[in-house]
């Protein structure tokens, strides 16, 4: 396998010298043309990937290189509004290391670096610490520390800095390493300048056009500037998919006392239900066993999807963002300056599922219980995946769901820079940021009758998900088979906010400087979610949701269901992916009918949220200070460059969280504090000219999961099997960090560059599940959803177990395990004029190996990844490839559903995009037509349930395509 990843990577570098003609870098290198304001901490001393280039800047970038200590890159711009791709996180895809966490729509949301998630990298606005309260994407629940980077439009920014390896004056939180976003500022480009640019952006999924635009203006005089800015987008979103939230086995029951292993989550039928069919008769026992044709063993651990689904999403999404900067310099000497952002997204979506209800199937008392399903002539693989076979006595059910959520983000940045003397310079920085986040997503489901006669065909034997047809019509709202099966009036509210303030000295020259310096920071979260679930169901289906009574009773539910709104499902995918139309809610007329504004505007306040994460409030509060030494000595003849010093930070956190007792919710709160201490250095030994060698050891921590350190139970599983605990005990992470590298400069902009990395991470968390009982989690029935007392009752009517005796596992969050990461990175830029003047290529890969004590790895990285780009600009026409490639990963470590040893995987993907621009030249340089083509293979998104054949879930984005014009004034 490793030999293969090799080999695959030297072919990669082969194609991209000999293709490099077909290339041009929409992101190209070059060098920011003006310094940044010096009270913003930046990491000067990091290698330069530059973007948009022309010749001149290729080979300031490569100088820069020459000249970095510590090891990161940057991206920077050549002229304000022309950072690549459409947002920063997929900008930020384009350095060594870097991985892309993206949405169900395609679009790069968070950055993961060196073998580590993005919980674990420290994102900075102008050296400043920023939240923001968005969730991580379409089926987003983020309560981390991460940042969703597509909150951000690359028109606004013109510089990104990812420090690896940290310097003392560095921001401490960030393991795997600190990105920093430099906003926009007038004096990056002296003068009066006016940057519009406007495009239209066209998607195969949705088959429609949406507008996206920026306008950038700035006007500078000797001692002042000013620059505003806008950028917006307004898309509509249509996601086509597959997924299963999870897969398990049935529960056969106990033999000799030893209960059935596994998930457990459903029973197959135990006596043959009514129009069961297939010559089998009513009442009768049946022995399943002998109808799947499978041995006991075989069937007890044979996997099914819980809930095997073709889902569509489709809506709206906007986004608009402005920045206003300030420069005010009056003299060499003094720099101030002022930055303000403030950014607004929204997105209305629908969702509709059609379920086959695997989960929770079986034997019951609840009007919803479907008596069991009979497996009949199954197949399984050696894995025990179910590859084929029949399920008499299925049920479905239609779960949809409106999205309405916005997200809005301020932040302010004012800093001023000193410089008194020539050897002594003071900066001062001030910043302040809010957030908040509200989502509000009712959702109703309709089940077919049960025990109906309806039949499962299922085949996994190809293509990227089962293929799942019926003998019923699921696109007939008037076919008499639908019944309700439950509704949900669920909202949530997030909000953050940080404060801070940065006071740096440096005294000294550039041969030698000491350089000390104070922070404190702020960080406050609250999350709080709202459910009015159990009394709205009683209104609209009656008590037990039997559709006897209520607002709109069994028989009327057909008035309310709709034909399926699209005629092309599932398009863009591959193979039989079964059923491809199903009935949807007249969502309007249901709302109308059941009085549903009332239910929402007074749900009252609940412990887990519908994202399910944790609720609670928790604020930080952290005091730093550091001391650096830079400067410049010589062993045996040659230079040698050094960064070092020490970073302290005390940490105190204040955690509350919600609790129930008796049937009030009352908060429980948990105080802790602690330090770190922070050394590191960095040093570049110039062994000649054309040659550096690098070496790098450090400290770094990251402060623990905020999502996890929440006091209280939440107990949002469905199944009713599974209860989450917090743990305000957790411990930060810390890691010991040592790189060594260097580059070899072959001439001119060309250059080949290897470092190797080590982290070792301590305090690395796991989940330790333990065994309770349902009555002692002190949750009361009545608060359950509909579907987990169903469970509940069904569960225990067919142990003879009482409900409040029925065992949950109860999983909590530990610090228990060590993580060892071990990786290699390569890059070679190389201009190809020799061959075609204005061509040439750049190539990066990366290499990674975990290891640790509990078996766990960091989730989301790849073992293999590499970016290749080609790219080709003269006589005013620019065309630029870029191929990124990531293999397989964890996305979730196990067990999963209660399956020993399941992990959920990402699998291996990767992603052509092309970039176009033509210089129109009767209008000089003022006009540049531009065109953009994203994902040109058209490759799906795709998770597994620890086998390849099980698929987790599977999202078809499609290729998009965005042209339009570029215009300076």
């Amino acid at each position: 396998m490793v030999d293969s990843r090799i080999q695959s990577f030297r072919m990669a570098l082969c194609a991209a010298s000999a293709f490099g003609a077909l290339t041009l870098a929409q992101a190209a290198f070059a060098q920011d043309s003006a310094p940044p304001a010096a009270a913003v901490p930046q990491n000067d001393d990091v290698a330069d990937i530059v973007v948009t280039g022309i010749r001149g800047s290729l080979q300031s970038a490569t100088n820069a290189k020459k000249n970095a200590v510590a090891f990161g890159d940057s991206i920077f711009a050549e002229d304000i509004g022309k950072l690549p791709a459409t947002n920063l996180a997929e900008t930020l895809n384009r350095m060594p290391g870097v991985r892309l966490r993206r949405d169900n729509n395609g679009e790069g949301t968070q950055v993961a670096i060196r073998g580590l998630g993005p919980s674990f990298t420290r994102v900075l606005l102008n050296g400043s610490q920023i939240q923001v309260a968005s969730d991580g994407g379409t089926n987003g629940g983020s309560a981390n520390r991460e940042v969703d980077l597509d909150f951000f439009p690359s028109e606004l920014f013109t510089r990104l800095d990812l420090a690896k390896t940290p310097s003392p004056s560095t921001l401490e939180g960030g393991i795997a390493g600190t990105v920093n976003l430099r906003n926009a500022r007038p004096f990056d480009k002296p003068g009066t300048h006016v940057t519009v640019v406007a495009q239209g952006q066209y998607t195969d999924a949705n088959d429609k056009i949406s507008p996206r635009g920026a306008i950038v203006a700035s006007h500078t005089t000797d001692t002042f500037g000013i620059l505003v800015g806008v950028a917006g987008v307004k898309t509509k979103t249509r996601i086509d998919g597959f997924e299963t939230v999870g897969w398990t086995d049935g529960n056969l029951g106990a033999v000799n006392g030893v209960p059935d292993a596994g998930g457990n989550n459903f029973s197959w039928a135990s006596v043959v239900p009514a129009n069961a069919g297939h010559g089998l008769i009513a009442g009768q026992p049946v022995d399943v066993v002998a109808t799947s044709g499978l041995t006991r063993s075989q069937l007890s651990t044979a996997l099914l999807p819980r809930l095997g689904r073709n889902s569509l999403t489709t809506g709206d999404r906007s986004r608009i963002s402005a920045l206003a900067s300030l420069e005010w310099r009056p003299s060499d000497e003094l720099h101030f300056a002022l930055d303000a952002i403030w950014a607004k997204s929204k997105r209305d979506y629908t969702k509709v599922n059609m379920n086959w209800q695997v989960r929770n199937s079986g034997p019951g008392t609840s009007a919803q219980s479907t008596g069991g399903m009979i497996p009949i002539d199954l197949t399984v693989d050696d894995n025990d995946v179910v590859t084929s076979g029949t399920f008499a006595n299925s049920s479905f059910f239609l779960e949809a769901s409106l999205f309405k959520q916005t997200t809005k983000f301020w932040n302010i940045n004012p800093s001023v820079s000193w410089q008194p003397a020539d050897n002594l310079k003071i900066d001062l920085s001030a910043n302040y940021s809010k957030s908040r986040f509200f989502r509000e997503q009712p959702t109703w489901a309709f089940q077919t009758t049960p025990n109906s006669g309806v039949d499962v065909y299922y085949d996994n034997t190809g293509g990227d998900y089962p293929s799942i047809t019926t003998n019923l019509d699921l696109n007939d709202p008037n076919n008499g088979s639908w019944q309700w099966y439950r509704q949900n009036v669920q909202l949530v509210r997030r909000k953050t906010e940080t404060k801070g303030a940065h006071f740096d000295v440096t005294y000294g020259d550039d041969n030698l400087n000491v350089k000390v310096g104070a922070a404190y920071d702020q960080a406050t979260r609250s999350i709080r979610a709202y459910d009015n679930s159990t009394a709205y169901q009683l209104s609209v289906c009656g008590t037990g949701c039997t559709g006897a009574t209520g607002s709109i009773p069994n028989s009327q539910i057909a008035q309310y269901l709709r034909a399926f709104p699209v005629g092309n499902f599932g398009h863009l995918a591959s193979g039989n992916i079964g059923y491809t139309s199903f009935v949807v809610p007249d969502f309007d007329a249901i709302k109308s009918a059941t009085n549903y504004e009332s239910y929402r505007d007074s749900a009252p306040e609940t412990r887990g949220a519908v994202t399910g994460g944790a609720t609670g409030d928790m604020d930080e509060k952290v005091w730093g200070a550091y001391f650096e030494i830079n400067g410049v000595t010589q062993i045996a003849g040659r230079d040698l460059h050094v960064n070092a010093g020490m970073r302290y930070a005390h940490t105190g956190q204040r955690v509350v969280g919600p609790s129930q007792v008796g049937t009030t919710i009352v908060d429980i709160e948990a105080n802790s504090k602690y330090d770190n201490f922070l050394p590191s250095i960095n040093l570049t030994y110039d062994i000649a000219d054309n040659v550096k060698l690098r070496a790098s050891a450090s400290r770094t921590m990251t402060r623990p999961d905020a999502g996890l350190i929440l006091p209280g139970i939440t107990f949002s599983d469905p199944s009713a099997l599974v209860a989450n605990a917090g743990n305000p005990g957790l411990k930060p992470y810390t890691s010991d960090n040592y790189d060594i590298g260097g580059e070899y400069y072959t001439g001119g902009i060309g250059y080949v560059g290897l470092s190797a990395f080590m982290k070792n991470v301590q305090g690395f968390t796991v989940i330790q599940p333990t065994r309770a009982t349902f009555g002692s989690l002190n949750i009361p029935f009545s608060t359950l959803i509909s579907t987990q007392q169903n469970a509940l009752n069904d569960r225990a009517a067919a142990t003879g177990v009482a409900v409040d005796d029925l065992p949950i596992t109860v999983q909590r969050p530990i610090n228990l395990s060590d993580l060892k990461i071990k990786g290699v990175e390569a890059t070679w830029v190389q201009p190809l004029d020799f061959l075609v003047k204005g061509l040439g290529f750049s190539a990066n890969g990366t290499y990674l190996k975990q290891s640790s004590s509990s078996g766990l790895v960091a989730e989301g990285v790849s073992k293999w990844s590499y970016n290749l780009q080609g790219f080709y600009e003269d006589h005013g026409l620019s065309v630029s490839l870029n191929y990124v490639w990531n293999g397989k990963s964890i996305a979730q470590n196990g067990p999963q559903n209660g399956i020993t040893g399941a992990d959920l995987k990402a699998d291996a993907r990767g992603q052509l995009d092309m970039s176009a621009g033509y210089q129109l030249p009767f209008l000089g340089k003022a006009m540049r037509l531009t065109l953009d083509v994203l994902n040109i293979t058209n490759e799906p998104i795709r998770t597994t349930f620890e086998y390849d054949n099980a698929a987790y879930s599977v999202y078809y984005p499609g290729r998009t395509v965005m042209a339009g014009i570029r215009a300076n004034f």
